[in-house]
C-alpha cells in the first residue's frame, strides 16, 4: 500500500473518477473561482462529509471561514450545502484538495470511518490541519501511520470525540492521577450499540437496488471494495460492516474509555481475548465480551480492561446492585470504585458513597478548553497553543490502536498476542489481514 498523495497523484484520481461520470453532475458542482481570504484572522476550512455527524462539526466551526464543502449524497448534504452558498461545493474530495489547496487552511472529516484515514493523511501531507472524527481510522495500520504524520508535521489535529474537553472527563483524570482511588487494576466499560443504534450480525444482502439519484455510489465506496449498493450501507447503517466502519469500539468505546485511556496512560496491551454471540464474515456481533490485557507502566499495575456491547453488561456487584446506563465505565481501584455514567466522562459516582462523602477535589493539573472545536481552531491559528490535553492525533491513534485490536480478536475468533512494536499478532499470522488496509485497485 503506498500512501503518498502527490499533486499529480490527486488531480489523475480526481480526473479519472470525473472521466468514469463518478463525481457528480455538473449543475450540481458549478465551478466558480477560489474564495478569497478569508476575514481577519478567520481560518479557511474545508468540511469533507456534511451530512448527519458532518452537520454537527460544520455548526461547531462556522464561526471560522468556511471555504468548501464536500459530500458524496446531495440529499443527506442539502442541509448543509445551503446553510454556506458561499462555499465551493465538491462530491470529490479528491479534486477538493486539487482546486483548494491554496484557498485553505484546515480540513474537517466526518465522512465514514473507512475514509478517515486517506483524507486525513492526504491534508497533512499538503500542510492541512486536521479534525477528523472518531474514530481516527478504520485499521490499526492507519492509526499508527497518523500518528506518525503528526508528530513529522507539527499540525494541529484533534479527534471528534468531544467528551475529551469537558471539565468533568478532565476532573476524573484528575482524581485518579491523584491516587483517590488506589492503584487501579480493573476497568469495566459498556456500551447498548450495536442494536439500538444500527443492526450487527448480518449477510451481505443479495438485492440490488438502484442507486439513489442523489448519491455517488462509487465515491461513497471510495477505499473499499466494491460492491453493488444496498441501504443496509448507507445512510447511517454501516458502522456494523467491516469494510466500512468499527462496529462499537469505534463509534462508542473512544467515548466511553477515554477517561480510562488518559489517566492511566493505558497503551500496547500483550493479549485480547473476545466472546461473541455470532460470527458473520463481514460484520460485527450482535454481542460481545472482549478483554484487554495491558503491562504495567512504571508505578502503575496491569490493568484488565474489558468491553461488554449489544446488552450485554459489568457483573452488578461491582457497583452494589446499582442500575446502570446504556453506557458508561467503571474503573476499580484499591482504595475505591469510580463510576462514570456516561459517554463523555463528564459525569462521576464515588464508591463507597460514605468513605467519599467528604473527599476535596484533587487541585487542577490539566487545562481547561473552550470547547473541542475551540481549542483546534485555536491551535490551527497559533502553533504554540497548549496542546497538551487534546485529543490530538498523537493520544488519539494509543487509543484507538488498542480498542482496534479488540475487533481483531472477534474477527480471528481466538484470543491474540500483541506485538506492539512489530505491529503483529505473533501467535495468529493470519489476523495480519485485519492489521492493516487494503485498498481497491485506483484509490492506493
Amino acid at each position: 500500500m503506498r500512501w503518498g498523495y502527490s499533486r499529480r497523484t490527486i488531480i489523475k484520481a480526481a480526473l479519472g473518477a470525473a472521466a468514469a461520470g463518478h463525481w457528480g453532475r455538473p449543475a450540481a458542482l458549478a465551478r466558480t473561482s477560489a474564495p478569497a481570504a478569508a476575514p481577519g484572522d478567520k481560518l479557511r476550512i474545508a468540511c469533507i462529509g456534511v451530512g448527519g455527524q458532518g452537520r454537527s462539526n460544520l455548526d461547531q466551526v462556522a464561526g471560522e471561514h468556511i471555504a468548501a464543502l464536500c459530500d458524496v449524497d446531495d440529499e443527506r448534504a442539502a442541509e448543509g450545502f445551503k446553510s454556506h452558498p458561499q462555499a465551493r461545493r465538491f462530491h470529490d474530495w479528491r479534486r477538493l484538495l486539487d482546486e483548494m489547496r491554496d484557498a485553505i487552511d484546515a480540513v474537517v472529516i466526518s465522512t465514514p470511518d473507512h475514509m478517515h484515514a486517506p483524507i486525513a493523511l492526504a491534508a497533512m501531507q499538503l500542510g492541512k490541519h486536521v479534525y477528523c472524527e472518531k474514530p481516527l481510522t478504520r485499521m490499526i495500520d492507519e492509526a499508527r501511520r497518523l500518528a506518525e504524520a503528526a508528530r513529522r508535521t507539527g499540525l494541529a489535529t484533534q479527534m471528534g470525540n468531544g467528551g475529551n474537553a469537558t471539565a468533568g472527563a478532565r476532573a476524573n483524570v484528575e482524581l485518579i492521577q491523584a491516587g483517590v482511588l488506589g492503584p487501579v487494576r480493573e476497568v469495566h466499560a459498556w456500551s447498548d450499540r450495536p442494536g439500538s443504534v444500527w443492526p450487527q450480525g448480518l449477510d451481505r444482502p443479495a438485492e440490488t437496488p438502484p442507486v439513489p439519484a442523489t448519491l455517488q455510489w462509487d465515491l461513497w465506496l471510495g477505499v473499499a471494495p466494491e460492491r453493488p449498493y444496498h441501504p443496509a450501507y448507507h445512510p447511517a447503517r454501516w458502522r456494523g460492516w467491516w469494510d466500512f466502519g468499527t462496529g462499537a469500539l469505534g463509534d462508542m468505546a473512544c467515548h466511553i474509555c477515554n477517561v480510562a485511556f488518559w489517566a492511566l496512560d493505558l497503551r500496547d496491551p500483550t493479549t485480547v481475548r473476545a466472546e461473541v454471540s455470532d460470527r458473520h464474515p463481514e460484520t460485527g456481533p450482535v454481542s460481545s465480551r472482549i478483554v484487554w490485557e495491558f503491562p504495567s507502566r512504571g508505578d502503575r499495575p496491569a490493568v484488565r480492561l474489558f468491553w461488554y456491547d449489544g446488552g450485554r453488561m459489568p457483573p452488578p456487584e461491582l457497583v452494589g446492585g446499582r442500575s446502570l446506563p446504556d453506557n458508561g465505565s467503571i474503573l476499580v481501584g484499591d482504595r475505591g470504585t469510580l463510576v462514570i455514567p456516561s459517554a463523555d466522562g463528564s459525569r462521576r459516582l464515588l464508591l463507597p458513597e460514605d468513605a467519599f462523602a467528604d473527599l476535596k477535589p484533587p487541585e487542577p493539573t490539566l487545562p481547561r478548553s473552550p470547547g473541542h472545536h475551540a481549542e483546534w481552531i485555536a491551535a490551527c491559528k497559533d502553533a504554540s497553543a497548549d496542546r497538551s490535553a487534546m485529543s490530538r492525533f498523537e493520544r488519539a491513534a494509543v487509543m484507538t490502536e488498542a480498542l482496534l485490536l479488540g475487533n481483531v480478536a472477534i474477527r480471528a475468533g481466538r484470543e491474540i498476542a500483541w506485538d506492539a512494536r512489530a505491529m503483529k499478532v505473533t501467535n495468529a499470522p493470519e489476523a495480519d489481514a485485519f492489521v492493516r488496509a487494503a485498498y481497491r485497485p485506483g484509490w492506493t
